[in-house]
């Protein structure tokens, strides 16, 4: 793919662990009436399915989670704690339940503006580094669940992949379900 060119549907299609490791160094852009705000992905988390006590699909098929059994390369665009949004990437082919959260990105694009939606931020690198802080700095909520990434106002554009050197994978975070499994990609 080149730099900057929309990722293609197919890219979604594969495991989730792949996916999340591979989005490490993409451009996650949203386009709102606002303006618009992008950043290079620099943290994720695979959900991989029904049996992922800590994915939401393992509640099985509910009218939140209807979205993670959907085609791949959809967003998966879920409220939390009663006051912040979440966005995912659906993997896998569609009945097969599984995404990847966006957990943080390094702001590249229409910084100004995440600013004014992020005041409490101290210093650029905090504006985006939480999957709650991203989607208050550019403007993500729940109008976008089920969007698709490649056509939307919502997309994940190719960029420069980091090397395995640069990256950790941990265990995911902020979660009491599975919490040893290592399924969390990180820009050291």
């Amino acid at each position: 793919m080149k730099l900057g060119q929309v990722i293609p549907k197919s890219f979604y299609n594969r495991d989730t662990e792949i996916v999340a490791r591979e989005l490490l160094g993409m451009t996650l852009k949203c386009t709102t009436p606002e303006g618009i705000c992008a950043g290079r992905i620099v943290e994720t988390e695979a959900y991989v399915g029904e049996h992922d006590l800590a994915c939401h699909a393992a509640a099985g098929r509910t009218k939140r989670t209807e979205v993670l059994y959907g085609p791949p390369g959809i967003a998966y665009v879920y409220f939390v704690y009663g006051m912040h949004w979440c966005v995912n990437a659906v993997t896998r082919k569609e009945g097969h339940p599984s995404a990847v959260l966006i957990r943080a990105i390094e702001p590249t694009v229409g910084i100004d503006l995440m600013w004014k939606r992020r005041p409490r931020a101290r210093r650029e690198s905090e504006l985006a580094n939480g999957p709650a802080k991203l989607c208050a700095a550019l403007g993500i909520d729940g109008s976008f669940n089920e969007t698709s990434l490649q056509s939307g106002h919502l997309k994940i554009l190719a960029g420069e992949p980091y090397p395995d050197k640069a990256v950790a994978t941990t265990p995911r975070i902020g979660i009491s379900k599975c919490v040893d499994w290592p399924l969390r990609w990180i820009v050291k």
